[in-house]
């Protein structure tokens, strides 16, 4: 918490650049978050290969929300720029 507040104090002396650093941000963690679940799920399938297509499906379902609520998340940090 005391981090985020440094952080949240930083930006707002930035001005403009606080959206940019915002989305670049929101890009590293939903990166992070994707190579976890991929790295999880090959390992799923390495242990249980007859579960692949479900793993998959699964490893798929969630990169893609995970995408969808990044990309919301650049689109408020880009408007904020407006």
């Amino acid at each position: 918490m005391i981090l985020l507040n440094i952080l949240l104090q930083a930006t707002v002396n930035f001005g403009p650049l606080a959206a940019p650093i915002g989305a670049a941000i929101v890009v590293l963690g939903a990166a992070l978050g994707i190579g976890k679940i991929g790295a999880g799920a090959m390992e799923a399938i390495a242990r249980q290969p007859e579960a692949a297509s479900d793993v998959r499906m699964s490893m798929i379902i969630v990169a893609a929300l995970i995408e969808g609520a990044a990309l919301f998340a650049i689109v408020v940090c880009l408007m904020a720029l407006g």
